[in-house]
């Protein structure tokens, strides 16, 4: 069993976005026409290519940044911690009177970022665990995801 208080940030949702958009099908089609738009431009000389190739690039990464900012703001269960407790049953999250408990079983995937574990509870929501919060206590969240997860399900770097 492990207990944990997390305080979810702009920062860390903006980790999180970008990593779901990015390894999305959508994601990659709109990152590869982007570039493909500018080495275009550059081999045919037609420079306009090159601004239409950074907007499809550079817009998906602002958008994400402004929401991400707009949603640690207004959204109240950004304002406060959340406290998480993963046992042998699954992952329990509670922040004041409202309690979650999900299982093991009905988790969809575990990801990590550089900054975050990512535990997705199904294919678009997840559970965040920023890892300049979890401190020592890394190591003991990767186990307990990697023991009561299917190894296909988890794909955590260290």
């Amino acid at each position: 069993m492990l207990e944990l208080t997390v305080k979810i940030e702009a920062g860390d949702l903006y980790d999180y976005m970008l990593m779901h958009s990015y390894t999305s099908p959508a994601g990659l089609v709109g990152s590869a026409f982007g570039a493909i738009l500018i080495l275009f431009a550059i081999a045919a000389q037609q420079w306009i290519f090159i601004v239409l190739g950074l907007v499809m690039l550079l817009y998906l990464p602002w958008t994400l940044f402004l929401k991400s900012r707009s949603q640690s703001l207004t959204n109240p269960s950004f304002q406060e911690p959340l406290h998480y407790l993963l046992d042998e049953e699954g992952l329990t999250v509670s922040q004041g009177e409202a309690q979650e408990k999900m299982a093991w079983g009905d988790m969809y995937k575990a990801v990590s970022t550089g900054r975050s574990i990512i535990l997705y509870t199904s294919r678009v929501n997840a559970t965040l665990f920023p890892k300049r919060q979890l401190g020592d206590r890394r190591a003991a969240v990767i186990e307990i995801i990697s023991t009561h997860m299917p190894p296909s399900k988890v794909k955590i770097r260290s």
